[in-house]
């Protein structure tokens, strides 16, 4: 695949059976990259050295790299602050670490990332709250020192912006890699997500952002509720997001990293379907934006 992004998709949101998800990347996609969040019903943290040896065994068969551990790291309540309306009732993507855990979290991660031969780990800023101003300069402190720990491994962490956590969008993104200018830590740039906190992701929140410091991207799309308020997930080339003018301006900025499809949208009855469809939207922008 010829690109000048590592094109990828998140394994799980194929299937769990993460053979099946690698071959239908690989043998049906085409794909030469993939991104690893859970497997066989376990989060990617908790797999035994038994399941990474099998895992590893599959990447390879399949002929696929790794883009990145797309680790729960820091997706808890950050301690002596009111609990976030954001904070899950349930555990999600089989990851239930605490806060105080998740020091262990970013070792785990780290280690990995090294087992599974990529650089990046994918990371969070804690869960919304209503007003983060008081807190916002010890998050800021935390973020940057997990990224010097990633960094004596050589390993960068990409901040997702996530709707649910404190960083949903480009602008708040943007000041975040200001208040943290840590070169182990770059940004998981997720349009979808800032679409669904009412941000125009391309070109709105993109144009705040610093270039140089987007290490990751994930592809989805999303579409206005029918009754007006708030959005919903759609299929890659059926939402709002101009992804052309998106992958048009990443290739113009020299982005090279991972495009990772991150489907959500379940239109299409089961998760393989529904992603299967979307890589068709995905690949087809990328065909258009001269990308691919």
């Amino acid at each position: 695949m010829k690109s000048p992004f590592r094109v990828a998709v998140i394994n799980d949101e194929i299937t769990q059976d993460f053979g099946r998800a690698c071959e239908v990347a690989s043998q049906e996609f085409g794909m030469d990259w993939i991104e690893l969040r859970g497997m066989w019903n376990k989060n990617l943290l908790k797999l035994d050295a038994k399941e990474i040896e099998e895992a590893r065994r599959i990447l390879e068969k399949n002929k696929l790299g790794v883009t990145d551990i797309a680790s729960p790291l820091f997706k808890v309540d950050w301690p002596d602050a009111p609990r976030s309306k954001y904070s899950p009732k349930h555990d999600q993507f089989k990851a239930d670490f605490t806060f105080e855990q998740q020091d262990e979290v970013l070792e785990r991660s780290i280690e990995l990332a090294k087992a599974f031969n990529t650089d990046r780990v994918r990371f969070f800023d804690f869960w919304r709250l209503d007003d983060q101003a008081p807190y916002r300069a010890a998050i800021n402190e935390k973020l940057r020192s997990a990224a010097e720990k990633a960094a004596q491994k050589n390993v960068i962490l990409v901040l997702e912006n996530e709707p649910a956590c404190n960083t949903a969008t480009g602008a708040e993104a943007a000041k975040v890699l200001g208040a943290v200018p840590s070169p182990n830590l770059m940004l998981n740039w997720d349009p979808g997500n800032a679409a669904e906190h009412d941000e125009k992701p391309y070109p709105d929140g993109y144009e705040l952002l610093p270039k140089e410091r987007i290490g990751h991207c994930h592809c989805k799309d999303a579409v206005k509720k029918a009754e007006g308020k708030g959005y919903q997930w759609a299929a890659m080339g059926r939402g709002t997001i101009d992804w052309v003018g998106q992958f048009k301006a990443l290739k113009r900025d020299g982005y090279h990293f991972a495009v990772s499809l991150e489907t959500h949208w379940r239109g299409a009855g089961t998760p393989e379907e529904s992603t299967r469809q979307s890589w068709a939207g995905m690949k087809k922008e990328l065909q258009e934006a001269g990308a691919l």
